[in-house]
């Protein structure tokens, strides 16, 4: 069957018109999407868009993670890798534990380290200014992407500061951007039912959009797989649309597909790679002024990630070097990922490899 049949066998013709014209699609159109159960014809409106906005290119980056504390007082029922400070398997990094995680890489050409963990209300403010000095003393050169908007408004709390005074002393320290989790979905539903204590969307959306205005660009997730309802993806999906019109400082989006082992939702089943596909797909389609979409392979598997290159995203994050909150919710993806890896995976899928930075200024063609 033709792919123009399909479309409109799946009455999807006039959702193919908008994008073609470069229209904005609506809340229906994104509804009929994911009520859409014709996988490749997704996929082939998702290319589009993404052939229009970064050609055949696809992008990774030399990173590395350090998640420097899981004991957190929010302890949201989707998340395996939280701890209370006495619970067996809780640890808390030492800024000098986390400058020999740093030294433990230097012989690797990184350009990025990427730092997210719990709200741990043992660490003073200082803690976080004098984390990212000692990693830019160490690795001066180093993008610094740290820090979910869930951390920063956790971390002026605690420092008695202004969000915007926060920012400008992590900034100071050496931040460069912020990562895009703590949105998971937006639905004031979802957020009673799962974390009732996490920093509501509202305030998620004034961190990043102050941030923004100050010039500290960063990411943007959801979280899928677990009790939402498509109606709430679809609004969440529009409101980041919304926020990015305002700053513009958004510079990919990531689906985060939901693993549900060691939560208190292990009586689902998790995500199938027809719904990884799926959300990435639409996400392309719905988020048009988004520059990146990014498959988080650690989450999805390389293989899913390796076919979602059709799927509409053009990023496949990169070579991570140890990462504990997904495989502590039983993540069987290994801790890293070779560059020799990456750019076989992403040229088998057809696509040119480009390393990038954190800005997504290109490294190296492959």
């Amino acid at each position: 069957m033709l792919i123009e049949d399909r479309i409109k066998k799946n009455n999807l013709v006039n959702i193919y018109e908008k994008i073609r014209a470069e229209k904005r699609l609506n809340f229906a159109d994104g509804t009929r999407l994911y009520n859409c159960q014709d996988l490749l014809s997704l996929g082939f409106l998702a290319s589009i868009v993404r052939e229009r906005k970064n050609g055949n290119r696809a992008y990774f980056v030399r990173n590395q993670h350090i998640n420097y504390t899981n004991v957190c007082i929010n302890r949201c029922k989707f998340c395996a890798f939280s701890k209370g400070k006495d619970d067996h398997g809780a640890y808390e990094m030492t800024v000098e534990e986390i400058g020999n995680k740093i030294r433990e890489n230097l012989n690797e050409q990184i350009s990025e380290v990427h730092i997210v963990g719990g709200l741990n209300p043992n660490y003073p403010y200082p803690y976080y200014l004098e984390m990212l000095r000692t990693i830019k003393k160490i690795r001066p050169s180093i993008h610094i992407q740290a820090f979910t908007a869930v951390e920063i408004a956790f971390i002026a709390e605690i420092g008695k500061k202004s969000i915007e005074d926060t920012l400008n002393d992590l900034r100071e320290a050496g931040l460069g951007s912020l990562p895009g989790g703590g949105a998971e979905v937006f639905s004031p539903r979802i957020r009673k039912e799962l974390c009732p204590k996490k920093l509501d969307p509202d305030s998620w959306l004034n961190v990043t959009k102050t941030a923004h205005s100050m010039g500290i660009p960063g990411n943007a997730t959801m979280l899928y797989g677990h009790l939402e309802k498509t109606e709430e993806l679809v609004e969440h999906l529009i409101k980041l649309r919304n926020a990015q019109n305002e700053s513009r400082g958004f510079l990919a989006f990531i689906p985060l597909a939901f693993h549900p082992q060691n939560t208190e939702l292990s009586f689902l089943s998790g995500t199938t790679g027809f719904d990884d596909l799926k959300n990435l797909a639409i996400s392309r389609l719905m988020l048009d002024n988004f520059p990146h979409i990014k498959a988080f392979w650690i989450m999805i598997t390389p293989k899913v990630s390796q076919i979602s290159l059709s799927f509409g995203v053009d990023d496949i994050d990169g070579t991570v070097t140890e990462e504990r909150i997904t495989h502590s919710a039983g993540a069987a993806t290994p801790q890293s990922l070779t560059l020799n890896e990456l750019v076989t995976m992403i040229k088998k899928a057809g696509k040119q490899p480009i390393e990038r930075d954190t800005l997504y200024e290109e490294i190296k063609s492959y």
